[in-house]
């Protein structure tokens, strides 16, 4: 009488891994952090924080930025990315814990970057739940005063529905308590979920972060991708196909190789020295 539920759960895991599974399946946790993680980095004048990179849901500290962290290095960035919210015994896939307990461990990765590089704050850029989890940071975690910009590439900020599969989960009894026991990060990020209640409530921002949402109407995880969009002061939502329409990125690209995201999210970073972004930034 449990298959059914498990099979709603395999189809509900499988649509969010289309998040990562690329990346994860080519280089499978191999490829070194050439350029990143440098610990003894020093911010320069011209991009004086380093830049904190969160990644997504089944994704982990290298595989998610393989493509992004050297762009960043190569425009002169301090460069960090590192793994959260793994299971017990699980090395390459990430962002299955708690959330709550995912954004302490953004926050203690944080405090080891500032104390590295001598700096008092730092920017974050995150791919999917890593731009959604990094919010309860700023919020409950004191994480407003060590954070000056917020670049979020796709983030469930109001959660997910997949397309509509997981209000299906409350039609397959035990389905909910599974997730919620075994596999808390997808539960944390499904529309309507204690966590997103919690997050959201009071409004979606918190004084002193500058936001940044970059979004795409093809969007397959984080569904409907209107929800991605934060309300507030400080706040920039983008949507990638007014930038250029040609651009046909989903959920995965707009993280993982989109050079016209990329482009928006370093604007995001150094708004003072910001250039257009168009069909033209793929080629950068």
């Amino acid at each position: 009488m449990k298959l059914p539920w498990r099979r709603l759960l395999a189809a509900f895991s499988l649509a969010t891994a289309m998040a990562v599974v690329p990346t994860a399946a080519a280089s499978a946790h191999a490829a070194p952090t050439s350029g990143w993680n440098d610990f003894s980095c020093r911010p320069s004048a011209q991009h004086p924080r380093a830049v904190v990179l969160v990644h997504g849901t089944f994704a982990n500290g290298t595989d998610n930025w393989l493509d992004f962290a050297p762009y960043l290095v190569a425009r002169g960035y301090c460069v960090f990315s590192f793994d959260y919210g793994m299971l017990p015994g699980e090395t390459l896939i990430g962002g299955l814990g708690p959330i709550a307990d995912s954004a302490q461990q953004l926050s203690d990765f944080t405090d080891r970057v500032l104390a590295a590089t001598q700096t008092a704050k730092v920017d974050i850029v995150g791919h999917s739940q890593g731009g959604m989890m990094p919010r309860y940071y700023l919020k409950f975690l004191g994480g407003a005063a060590k954070v000056n910009a917020l670049v979020a590439l796709a983030p469930d900020n109001h959660g997910t529905t997949l397309d509509g599969l997981t209000r299906l989960v409350p039609y397959f009894p035990g389905a909910a308590e599974f997730l919620q026991a075994d596999l808390p990060g997808l539960a944390d990020q499904m529309a309507g979920s204690a966590f997103q209640r919690t997050l959201n409530a009071g409004g979606d921002t918190v004084p002193g972060v500058h936001y940044t949402v970059i979004s795409t109407v093809y969007d397959e995880v984080v569904t409907p991708y209107t929800t991605q969009a934060l309300s507030g002061p400080g706040v920039h939502n983008v949507l990638l196909q007014n930038l250029c329409p040609a651009d046909v990125s989903e959920h995965v690209l707009i993280g993982l190789t989109d050079h016209i995201a990329f482009h928006e999210a370093a604007n995001a970073l150094d708004p003072a020295h910001a250039t257009p972004t168009t069909c033209l930034s793929a080629l950068s």
